[in-house]
């Protein structure tokens, strides 16, 4: 029973991000969630008390705090920006639905923005002293730290889908490795680091 009980509440789970990934927190009902896990409207309150504690659920379950935590230690700010690049590029594509549900949040500055705002404000704050340390050594190159931490951010964290402009790339899709390496690359040039 305890298995079924799990298996139904990660389905839901599931379900859930996937809906708000495609079509927002507000415009995803309960039902819907639950006709796309196979579960019983009743079961999100059993499980979780309500659509907003889903939603938290599903950072708690899915966010990974833990091995982003691991960069906060790391005082090198070029191996510190490296991992970071690599491990952001790594979790954009093992999990874009989580990814896109943050976007959406943060770009329309919803109620539950101070939640995605304390799940990523501690790793931007790392790249934020990285950079500046960085500047400070000599080995970056730019004029505005707020606004070079913005360009950073975008070119790891607010990589837009390729789908969408996919009818005009001629190049095949880069796999993971690759795209590490490109974006670290572009961003390590637009820091001014040169080897």
């Amino acid at each position: 029973m305890v298995h079924q009980e799990s298996d139904m509440k990660m389905k839901i789970l599931l379900a859930a991000k996937k809906l708000f990934a495609q079509h927002g927190y507000d415009a995803t009902s309960v039902r819907q969630i639950c006709e796309e896990a196979g579960a019983n409207v009743a079961l999100v309150s059993y499980y979780f008390g309500g659509k907003e504690s889903v939603f938290h659920e599903i950072f708690k379950q899915f966010f990974p705090a833990i091995k982003l935590t691991e960069f906060y230690e790391v005082e090198d700010p070029l191996a510190g920006i490296q991992q970071v690049i690599r491990e952001v590029v790594k979790i954009r594509n093992e999990d874009p639905q989580l990814i896109s549900l943050i976007q959406m949040e943060i770009i329309t500055i919803t109620p539950r923005v101070d939640k995605m705002r304390e799940l990523v404000f501690p790793l931007w704050k790392k790249v934020r002293d990285l950079l500046d340390k960085g500047r400070q050594e000599g080995l970056y190159e730019f004029e505005g730290l707020d606004s070079t931490l913005m360009f950073v951010l975008g070119a790891m964290f607010f990589y837009k889908q390729r789908e969408f402009f996919e009818p005009m790339f001629t190049e095949e899709r880069p796999d993971m490795e690759t795209l590490i390496g490109q974006t670290t690359a572009f961003i390590m040039r637009a820091l001014g680091y040169h080897k």
